[in-house]
């Protein structure tokens, strides 16, 4: 089982960046797919980026798309979501999850099983 802890939200104006970490407590490298999702008050959880087990695959969101980056560092076992551009529709707690499961495409947030806590990030006009 693999704990997740997230890091690196807080606020920021539109057009600005922020670097959200995501820290696991084991090797995720080839184990676990990983992704990063996020929840806006009164809205459904929506996935925002994930990336394979093997970093060959990764899902963006339409709405991030060229704007976000998600990178994994297998030496510290920490996945990373680089945004910027941002906008204030991108207010919103950002959670990271992985998952060992096959069988499922890695958007799918259903089939994450290990969540971190969330990181708020709230983008300003």
């Amino acid at each position: 089982q693999v704990q997740l802890v997230e890091s690196g939200g807080g606020l920021v104006q539109a057009g600005g960046s922020l670097r959200l970490s995501c820290a696991a407590s084991t090797r995720t490298t080839s184990v676990y797919d990983m992704g990063w999702f996020r929840q806006a008050p009164g809205k459904e959880r929506e996935t925002v980026a994930a990336v394979s087990r093997s970093g060959d695959t990764t899902y963006y969101a339409d709405s991030v798309k060229g704007r976000f980056t998600i990178s994994r560092d297998n030496a510290k076992n920490t996945v990373y979501l680089q945004m910027n551009s941002l906008k204030q529709e991108d207010t919103a707690v950002y959670y990271c999850a992985g998952t060992r499961r096959v069988g499922y495409t890695i958007s799918e947030s259903r089939r994450y099983d290990y969540w971190g806590q969330g990181t708020q990030v709230t983008v300003s006009s």
